[in-house]
Order: structure tokens, then sequence, then C-alpha cells
């Protein structure tokens, strides 16, 4: 089982990348990944596999030319190697006038998303959790998914003077619990150690919608009030975040915010900040140039305030880097890895015994962009779509086609949940996200499952 490589091994080894002749600048960012993943399906346990990966990337600047390598050789002489690569590659591209220079040195807040016991967690260990999972599905009922727990550090050094390092990991928990005659129901957990996630909690929850989702009926499609459950709210907050708070995109006329500064875009309880040093996320107190990071607040009471920004980005608007860099050569800009909506005061019980109509919706699957400028995405409920009649869950339904713009459901929110929960996408990425009720939702179709 591997451990932490450390902050004093990873700069003796990459240091010689610095001393690479002929250049102005160089930085490396050094990767240090394992995971540990158990799959089961059909109630069994068909999969446990383990990766290990340890990688450099070096960045190397020559007369405003910027040129990247990386590397899967974790030694000096690989990192020696990777520099004179990315110096070759600085010499044959166009120079870029917007480049800001590399990140000088500044303080980075201390990290505590590390959790020991996590890294080293066993396939017995998981193989324990998935059965404590399955043992909740009762007749009829049958349960897939994956128990994953993973660890990485990563570290940053450049010439300009700038170190940084920090390591985390993260346990989930995911199942799909498909019922006879038609249902299936879908939950999940998601945190920086393994003590905090709860396998037997979560195929419980599974189960019980799985179990309510048999027989479902058939319901025409259009606008309904519908309750969005936090796994539904993370899909819209994180499409959110790709197609419209990044600097770059907000400069370039692309973003969804765009022209919008200072405009109410949303109801005034909805509040979407980025804060990777909150205690209730698994961040990096650093970017991927080395800068800090710390709270942004993106949407406050329904008002657009600005975007996040790396270096490059904040220097073609006119602004600062908030600590938003991608790993180079990041084409797409910065990115918001961290998000939070604020919590508000009501129950998912309260959202539906205020609805005299509608839909309770766990999840979306399958979205994609179909207006980005309009926030307009596509995408199918799934895994627990219930008919909700007279302030009470009545019926499962056929799952539907959705085609809606983010910002008009967010105009349209009308209750904010009071609990939140964390969802992640890929690693270095969570957004912890309240349910929402939503007064007008546009269905497109359905399906005949």
């Amino acid at each position: 089982m591997p451990g932490v490589i450390g902050p004093d091994r990873v700069r003796a080894v990459v240091q010689p990348a610095l001393t690479v002749p002929g250049v102005d600048g160089v930085e490396v960012l050094f990767i240090h990944e394992w995971t540990g993943l158990t799959r089961f399906a059909s109630s069994a346990i068909h999969q446990s596999t383990w990766q290990e990966d340890t990688g450099i990337r070096v960045r190397v600047v020559k007369g405003g030319r910027i040129g990247v390598a990386a590397s899967n050789d974790f030694s000096e002489e690989g990192a020696r190697r990777a520099a004179e690569s990315a110096r070759e590659m600085a010499e044959v591209v166009a120079p870029d006038p917007l480049f800001p220079g590399l990140a000088p040195p500044q303080p980075v807040p201390e990290s505590d998303h590390f959790d020991e016991a996590t890294a080293s967690t066993t396939p017995d260990r998981r193989a324990e959790g998935v059965a404590t999972l399955i043992a909740q599905c009762g007749r009829g009922l049958v349960a897939s998914g994956a128990f994953e727990t993973a660890a990485s550090e990563v570290g940053l050094l450049n010439t300009e003077g700038q170190f940084c390092w920090a390591p985390s990991t993260q346990a989930s928990v995911t199942t799909v619990v498909t019922a006879d005659e038609g249902g299936s129901g879908f939950a999940e957990t998601f945190a920086s150690t393994l003590a905090e996630v709860d396998p037997e909690a979560v195929g419980r929850r599974a189960a019980t919608k799985a179990a309510s989702s048999r027989r479902p009926i058939d319901l025409d499609p259009g606008r309904y009030p519908v309750v969005l459950e936090p796994a539904a709210v993370s899909t819209l907050v994180g499409f959110l975040a790709w197609i419209g708070f990044g600097g770059r995109l907000l400069a370039e006329g692309r973003s969804c915010f765009s022209g919008k500064q200072g405009q109410q875009v949303a109801q005034p309880a909805i509040t979407i900040y980025d804060d990777a040093t909150s205690p209730d996320t698994i961040g990096l107190p650093f970017d991927f140039e080395g800068t800090p990071r710390r709270r942004v607040d993106l949407i406050r009471n329904g008002v657009f305030l600005d975007a996040v920004y790396d270096r490059r980005t904040a220097k073609q608007a006119g602004s600062e880097t908030t600590g938003h860099a991608l790993p180079p050569p990041n084409p797409e800009g910065p990115f918001p890895l961290n998000l939070f909506m604020e919590p508000g005061v009501a129950s998912v019980e309260d959202m539906i015994a205020s609805t005299d109509r509608g839909l309770l919706v766990t999840r979306f699957h399958y979205s994609n962009v179909v207006h980005p400028l309009e926030s307009t995405i596509t995408g199918m409920t799934r895994d627990g779509t219930f008919l909700i009649e007279s302030g009470e869950v009545t019926r499962p339904v056929k799952n539907f086609r959705f085609t809606q713009s983010i910002l008009e459901a967010l105009r349209t929110a009308s209750m904010v949940g009071r609990d939140t929960e964390l969802a992640s996408e890929f690693f270095f990425s969570a957004s912890r996200v309240p349910a929402l009720k939503v007064d007008s939702f546009n269905f497109t179709g359905r399906s005949d499952h």
C-alpha cells in the first residue's frame, strides 16, 4: 500500500527541471494518485481494482512562448528530460501576449483533507461495506454500484520561488438498486474520510426508492413544478460552472453570464460560491499554478457578481486571479472546482407538501448542453421519479427528457432546502448543494420505462 511521497522528496526530485538552460522560467506540477475500487452488480462483487499513478507536468517560458510537457518518470533525470521537451515546444509555438508570468512566492493555507485510514483502505474493508449495502435489498431488489477510496498529493515548484504541496483523500459509495416490475432507485455518499461514508444508509435509501418505483405510470410531458433532490441540483450547478463561471468564457462573450455582471439572474434566495478552503468540501488550498485559493462569491442573493480567474484570464479581463487555474496547457481557462449553494430553511417534505401537482426528481442522467448562452441543457430523469398530488408523493412515473434553461430554473426556484449533500464528478472537484423546488420545469419527452 503506497503512502505520500512528501514535500521534501517532491522538491528534491523535480528541482533539476528548474535548472534547464536557455529559458526565462520553469514550473513543475507534481501529481501522485492512488485509488482502490470495488465494483458490484447483481448484488455481488465482480471486480476489485487498484491503480497508482505518479506524474509531472513541466511548463517552460521562453521569449513569451509557452511549452508544456508531461511525464510519468518521477526521477531527477525524468524531470530534467521533461523540462527539455517543454523547452523544445516553447521554441516552435507562437508567443502568448497575455501570459502574465509564473506565480510569485506566496503563503498557502493549511489543508486538512487527508486521512490515513482512507488512504490505506483495503479491498476487504470495501467488500465489507458493499456487503452491508447489499443486505438492505429485500425480495425482488438487486444492487449495482461501486465503493471507491482514493488519495492524492499535489505539489508545485517554480523558478519564481513558489513551492506548495498538499495531500487529500476521498471515499465514495454509489449504487443503483433495481426492482422487478420496472423500478429503480439511486443513492450515493461522498466524503473526505472513510469514516464519513455509510454504505448501509446508501443501500437503504436506494432500496426504498426502488421498491417505491415499481409499476411506473405514463405521464404527459410538459411544464411541471418539481422538487429536485441534491443529486439533481448538483447536475444543474455543475453545468452552470462549465458554461458560465469561467473567466475566459466571460471575457470572450461565451458565458451565459456575459454582460450580466451586477444583474439579478436568480431568485434572491439563491447564493452560489466557490470555496476550496471550506472544511465542508474536498479541495486543494492552491490551484495548478500555485496561487492560493479563497472563497469567491459568484451569485449572491440572486445577483451575478463575477467569474473565476487564473493568471492569464485575469490579465485578459483586467482583474486578479482567484486561484482557479487547471493543469497546463488548459486551453479552456479557469474552472470552479468546489461549488456551494447556500442552504435555505425548507425540508424536502415541506417542498412536497407545498406542491399541488408536480414531480419529485432523484437525479438526472446523460445530460448535455443545448445552448450555452441561454444555459439550456437536456437530459433524462433516472432512478426515482415520482408524481406529487395534493402535497403527497403518490405514484412513480416513467422517466422524462427535460430541456431546460438552468438560469430560468433558478429564477423560478421558490424553496431552497435546509440540508446539503456533497457530490463529485471527478477527482479534485466537488459541489455541496441543497434540494430545490422549481415552480416550472420543462419536460419535453418521455421514455417507455
